[in-house]
């Protein structure tokens, strides 16, 4: 990895990756899943476009407290994953499409590495940019941007680190 420095701004001001981050962090206080609370938004010339985060669908049960450590139909889980709950990329990826605002050269930010799933969908949304905070283990994402070429840096204690894929 390669550390892109994203200091401040002279006047104390977060830059610019730090605000849309910390503001992807507030996003994810709005999760339903036990399991695990991630937020996204998706910007584009320094103006949020759009908003997600993880969740049962619109109007459906969210998952039940103690959903995350049982198997459906007692709790929402199949093999290791939930499976009542959208991903915040994909349901930033939704909010986006439902109000008619697209996604071509637009950076999104996420308080967790991308899924393989959610990958293809950045992907074909025409996103070029990726940042994320937290790891997730499915390797098959990355290569998924390297292949599409994105731009995909790691956000760690304030600073970016470009992926070298």
């Amino acid at each position: 990895m390669i550390e892109v420095p994203t200091p401040p701004m002279a006047d104390g001001r977060p830059s610019w990756d730090e605000y849309f981050m910390e503001i992807a962090k507030l996003v994810s206080t709005r999760a339903t899943c036990p399991r695990r609370s991630v937020g996204a938004i998706i910007v584009r010339d320094r103006r949020i476009l759009a908003t997600g985060y993880n969740g049962a669908p619109r109007g459906l049960p969210h998952c039940p407290p103690q959903g995350s450590q049982q198997d459906w139909p007692d709790g929402c889980m199949r093999a290791g994953h939930c499976i009542r709950s959208l991903h915040a990329e994909q349901n930033a990826l939704l909010q986006a499409a439902s109000i008619g605002v697209p996604c071509e050269g637009a950076t999104m930010y996420v308080t967790c590495q991308p899924c393989n799933t959610c990958a293809k969908m950045i992907i074909n949304a025409g996103i070029t940019r990726v940042i994320y905070e937290g790891d997730y283990p499915d390797p098959f994402s990355l290569e998924l941007f390297r292949d599409a070429q994105l731009d995909v840096a790691l956000y760690r204690h304030g600073k970016l680190e470009a992926l070298a894929l």
